[in-house]
């Protein structure tokens, strides 16, 4: 069928996008605006990743179609299922992956526009919106407008001036779509600039982690190297909310029930967890506190906000390192293992499905034997496509000889119309730029706030962050990419068959010094880029001018690994002495449980007055449950009975008990922490 591919394509990118939120993102605890959004941005973004090698190849069949008028074949909207070549002297084969030609039109303005409308309007009120400290919707937005002006004002700015100076240009005439083509070019010119700095860091830095977590002691190294640096941000964060809750003991205090901002102070302190919670009625109040203005208990609100998100980032990010790190060591004492199989320090329950398919000796031979060999192939891998891409994007404005590798693919696809090759090799080309790009906007610390953690453990800050970037580099990205395989007009200054993606986003040119040097001649600054990150001269000043940077040989670097070192074994004794008095209450309980039963036994049966419940009689005496000894809890449940919140990877919000249920949303308001 014609629409076969197409709706394959659509319905992967739709479960990939959802997949991916459903990793990172909480629906049941996030705001449903948050997650709709999120989802359509990254949703939006799959499609254009999945759909425009299918434009490609569509474009290549419809200049096949305009070269041959002098003898007619098959219009497009004439052709059936049955119609697979032309007839002879015209061999225009209709692509496997053929759709009429309205649906990409439509498509591309859809999916552009709805994305340009979440990436600079939506999604950036949301964000300032979710971290504005007011206390009614009014004020919230009105926040988040004044903390946006700045931003928007400067690129309204820029956007005038572009507009005055074409507007005085002679031969230049401003209408709607011209002024929709300005503003879309200056937003994929933005999209460059910053889509180069990305893969110029992430072309060399991909392969090189790659290759890098192939070798098991460097990985453990750097790893302590982490652990040490996220002690320092984790005692930072548990400052600053330390320093929050003074302040708040403070207002607590001054404020009584019948103060006009009574209810105010309680908003923010429903903001804390339980603990906090506990933490700060257990503290004794100040003798005389001074009472809030509702300013200062705005800037409160925010700080609380921030330091409440900074150090569920922090804590989430300490747990999954100690993971990794008990994960690495476990491989490192079973390598040497002679009975090959693979042994865990701490024991966690596993799906059933994955203790059939994924026994120990096969996780043996895996994790001690060929998982460092199938990195070191995708290394090799990744290497030869970032050596392609950097190639491309030097070489993509020659086209006589037309040196860019993946033009040179292109190219002689079109000659043969193997539309298969066009469009695998340009959904690999897409997809590991793709990954590249967002991979490295994923490790940027940005203000201590934004960082995407599975299991469910993205705050709402870091998600609306990734889905306003996806928005921003996705157009900019591909409409490189049409450079890169020379199926941009205006890059090669050749007449040939424009794909709809280009007609419907423009063209990345506005004025002349962008179309002739900027869109041509910054995408080789990649090269010096490449240079600088292979050499880790970032790493390197940063190191010279105090930053913690992991350098190899240097001090302060083998001072932290050392640290970090330390800090694992600290960690693992407390968990092993935990998971060992959890043992021995089991066997105590055990012990008491199986006495009791025989003393029962020997005194004979007693009678229990029945009830709806229970109508038979029962021998020996009606116990309690013993919660300790119940076998359908796992050791994390039984973990979080014993010792408490103190136990949680995450700090614990007063809705992680409500949304244990998956039938119920937290009760929370529609302009509530969006």
């Amino acid at each position: 069928m014609v629409y076969t591919l197409f709706v394959i394509e659509i319905i992967s990118a739709f479960v990939l996008a959802a997949s991916l939120l459903y990793r990172y993102g909480d629906c049941y605890r996030n705001h449903i605006l948050v997650t709709v959004s999120v989802l359509t941005a990254w949703y939006f973004s799959f499609v254009i990743m999945f759909i425009l090698p299918l434009d490609v190849s569509s474009t290549v069949y419809r200049q096949c179609l305009q070269n041959n008028t002098t003898n007619p074949i098959t219009a497009p909207a004439e052709i059936n299922q049955s119609t697979t070549v032309a007839p002879p002297g015209n061999q225009c084969h209709i692509p496997w992956s053929y759709v009429p030609d309205s649906v990409f039109p439509n498509l591309w303005r859809v999916v552009y526009w709805t994305s340009q409308c979440l990436t600079w309007l939506i999604m950036p009120m949301m964000q300032s919106y979710s971290k504005a400290g007011d206390f009614t919707v009014k004020g919230k937005l009105k926040s988040a407008l004044v903390d946006n002006a700045i931003y928007y004002g400067s690129y309204l700015f820029i956007c005038g001036v572009l507009l005055i100076y074409i507007a005085f240009k002679p031969g230049v005439q401003l209408d709607g779509p011209r002024i929709k083509t300005i503003a879309s070019s200056a937003s994929n010119t933005w999209g460059l600039f910053l889509l180069i700095l990305l893969l110029g860091y992430a072309l060399v830095e991909v392969p090189r982690n790659l290759w890098n977590n192939s070798k098991k002691n460097y990985t453990l190294t750097y790893s302590y190297f982490k652990i040490a640096k996220l002690s320092t941000d984790k005692c930072e964060a548990e400052e600053t909310v330390d320093d929050i809750l003074d302040s708040l003991n403070s207002v607590t205090a001054a404020v009584g029930p019948t103060h006009p901002l009574h209810r105010h102070v309680e908003t923010i302190i429903q903001k804390l967890p339980i603990q906090l919670r506990d933490r700060l009625n257990s503290r004794a109040p100040p003798e005389r506190p001074t009472p809030p203005s509702l300013k200062s208990l705005v800037n409160l609100h925010k700080k609380t906000i921030k330091a409440l998100h900074v150090l569920q980032r922090t804590e989430t990010q300490w747990v999954l390192m100690l993971e990794r790190i008990y994960h690495l060591e476990d491989v490192a004492s079973n390598a040497r293992s002679p009975d090959k199989r693979f042994q865990h320090t701490f024991h966690t329950p596993r799906p059933r499905v994955q203790r059939i398919f994924y026994p120990p000796i096969i996780e043996w031979y895996w994790e001690c034997f060929m998982k460092q060999y199938f990195l070191k192939t995708m290394a090799v891998i990744t290497c030869i496509l970032s050596v392609a891409v950097v190639w491309s994007e030097v070489t993509f404005f020659c086209k006589k000889p037309v040196l860019s590798i993946f033009a040179n693919i292109v190219l002689a696809a079109k000659g043969t119309y193997n539309y298969a090759v066009i469009v695998s090799v340009s959904t690999l080309i897409i997809a590991y730029m793709f990954y590249c790009a967002y991979s490295t906007v994923l490790k940027i610390r940005l203000l201590n706030l934004y960082y995407l953690a599975p299991h469910h453990q993205t705050n709402e800050y870091s998600l609306i962050f990734s889905g306003m970037m996806v928005c921003r580099l996705t157009p900019a990205m591909c409409l490189n990419f049409l450079s890169l395989i020379h199926m941009d007009s205006h890059v090669i200054k050749e007449r040939i068959m424009e794909t709809y993606y280009t007609q419907i986003m423009g063209h990345m040119d506005v004025l002349g010094i962008i179309a002739e040097g900027f869109n041509i001649y910054f995408p080789m600054l990649v090269v010096l880029l490449c240079l600088a990150t292979y050499l880790s001269l970032g790493s390197r000043l940063l190191s010279l001018c105090g930053f913690q940077q992991f350098v190899g040989d240097d001090e302060l670097t083998t001072d932290l690994v050392d640290e970090g070192r330390e800090i694992v074994k600290r960690e693992k004794r407390k968990r092993q002495r935990a998971e060992e008095s959890l043992t021995r209450r089991r066997d105590y309980s055990e012990r008491f449980s199986n006495y009791r039963s025989d003393r029962d036994m020997q005194d004979g049966d007693y009678y229990v007055q029945p009830s709806p419940e229970r109508s038979q009689p029962v021998s020996g005496y009606q116990r309690a449950e013993i919660p300790y000894n119940r076998p359908d809890l796992t050791l994390e449940d039984e973990l979080e009975q014993r010792f408490g919140d103190s136990t949680l990877p995450v700090v614990r919000t007063e809705f992680d008990d409500r949304r244990r249920d998956k039938m119920t949303m937290p009760p929370r308001g529609l302009f509530d922490d969006v």
